[in-house]
């Protein structure tokens, strides 16, 4: 899925984050370094932050809720090794930016998000975007969406205690997910693939996501 995005007056900020933070740190996908070097970082993010959007840190947004650095999000999007025909879970829509990577780089998104607020205003702008391929909806993260399972690959942008048993339930044969695991000051972001029904954990690297907090039943926006 590859929308038609015009060029804008941060084309160049935006090559200079994918060369400079993403290919100087050792990202090598070279789909998901093109993808990052379409996807306007700027649109997902408040006019208050624009200007920061290709800085080399997280960006508030609404509900306490950020915008994942770019390196982090490049990480895990590398991780995941997803194919073209892939079927994918989000866990935390949050802006919406690392879902529109997603679209980018697979045939379907699900998408959940625990607040309303955000979920609308996502889906609002990957709509403005072009993004046809994504279906977010309201709920509990950490109970997955169980009616579209299974799913190629599942990315968790917030923080579990341990990972959630219904994510590993809902992660098809050879399936990845990855996933922030630990307490607020000690995270490590963990890579899960599903082999012969169990789960295999490896280890990447510290991290720090806000935390993965339960919520309602899921619904449609």
């Amino acid at each position: 899925m590859t929308p038609q995005i015009q060029f804008d007056r941060f084309s160049a900020e935006r090559e200079n984050m994918v060369q400079t933070q993403l290919v100087a740190r050792g990202i090598r996908d070279q789909r998901v370094l093109s993808a990052m070097g379409r996807v306007p970082r700027h649109e997902f993010v408040s006019e208050r932050y624009r200007e920061q959007a290709y800085g080399d840190h997280p960006i508030p947004i609404a509900e306490g809720q950020t915008v994942s650095q770019p390196y982090i999000v490049a990480l895990m999007l590398e991780v995941l090794k997803l194919e073209p025909s892939a079927k994918v879970l989000e866990v935390g829509t949050g802006s919406g930016y690392m879902t529109a990577l997603l679209a980018e780089l697979a045939a379907q998104v699900y998408s959940v998000e625990r607040h309303a607020r955000l979920a609308r205003q996502a889906e609002d702008t990957l709509a403005r975007l072009g993004y046809h391929n994504v279906t977010v909806l309201v709920g509990d993260g950490t109970q997955g969406l169980p009616d579209f399972a299974p799913y190629d690959g599942i990315v968790v942008s917030a923080a579990a205690s341990q990972i959630p048993a219904a994510l590993i339930d809902q992660l098809g044969e050879d399936g990845r997910m990855v996933i922030p695991v630990g307490p607020p000051d000690a995270q490590e972001l963990q890579l899960v693939i599903k082999e012969g029904g169990r789960p295999i954990v490896h280890r990447l690297d510290g991290c720090r996501f806000v935390p993965l907090v339960a919520g309602e039943e899921y619904s449609s926006t």
